[in-house]
């Protein structure tokens, strides 16, 4: 059995250096997040970041961490998350070879996608700058049997025009608080008046409509814990006429008001890509 692939030493940012011997593999993975219960490790194993080490380990022999750009929550999709992984740099596996031999030992819900050789210090979650988002929503009144947990069912009237009006209001640099949920370790006061904490960047909302599905995709450069989530609850919520515009735009540019409570169910939710 091949020894356990040490740390290397953190730089002030918290990214991992390459330890002497390993080499650094970048991933490219899809998944469905029906089965799981989101990307982050878990004491009973069910995230899919678990999934993958015990890929590795059955692959290599050695116990070895995956680092993900990020958290995807419970039933959320992922079409393009990323991670980075180190292995013994004397094993002798090309990336086509990685895919297939991961693959092979992985949930047919998740596959790695694309592997390649990254740069020593190359940081799945660190260096990301944006990642973009997709969001469907199924219109017609029956709920067609292959899009259960794949998109949220929304039958009957929907404004796609407000609907398109929240999503020009909602682009741009704004404070999200009332539009994402707080993690806890500080309180909503404290959370909501760190600027630098709430504040992000949308620089696209497209909206599309084809054979009965909406999509909305959105493109930035960071996202709050269920901020996606909470900002097509919101839309949603408008454009079903049960709320103004207004109270929408208001979520934006009043941040010490309440939270929306709209939050889009997991699974319409996909990570499309992320951006490096």
């Amino acid at each position: 059995m091949r020894p356990v692939i040490s740390i290397g030493a953190t730089s002030r940012r918290g990214r991992n250096a390459v330890s002497e011997g390993t080499k650094r593999l970048k991933l490219t993975i899809a998944y469905d997040g029906q089965p799981w219960m989101g990307w982050q490790s878990l004491p009973n194993g069910r995230g899919v970041q678990d999934q993958i080490e015990r890929a590795f380990h059955l692959v290599t022999g050695a116990q070895t961490r995956v680092r993900g750009s990020g958290r995807t929550d419970a039933g959320v999709h992922a079409l393009g998350q990323v991670a980075h992984v180190d292995v013994d740099a004397t094993l002798q596996l090309t990336p086509e070879a990685w895919l297939n031999a991961l693959n092979a030992r992985l949930h047919p819900s998740i596959r790695v996608t694309g592997c390649e050789d990254a740069a020593p210090d190359f940081h799945a979650r660190f260096d990301t700058v944006g990642k973009i988002y997709r969001y469907r929503i199924w219109r017609p009144r029956i709920l067609d049997p292959f899009e259960a947990g794949r998109a949220w069912h929304v039958h009957g009237p929907l404004d796609e025009g407000r609907l398109r009006e929240c999503a020009q209001i909602v682009t741009g640099t704004h404070n999200f608080s009332r539009l994402s949920a707080n993690r806890g370790g500080i309180s909503d006061e404290e959370r909501r008046e760190d600027e630098a904490r709430v504040t992000r960047t949308i620089s696209r909302t497209d909206i599309t409509v084809a054979e009965g599905v909406i999509s909305i995709e959105y493109e930035g450069d960071g996202f709050l814990y269920k901020m996606a989530r909470m900002i097509t609850g919101s839309m949603v919520h408008v454009a079903r006429g049960r709320e103004s515009v207004r109270w929408f735009r208001s979520l934006l540019e009043e941040p010490a008001g309440l939270k929306s409570n709209q939050a889009a169910p997991a699974d319409g939710l996909y990570l499309v890509r992320v951006l490096y």
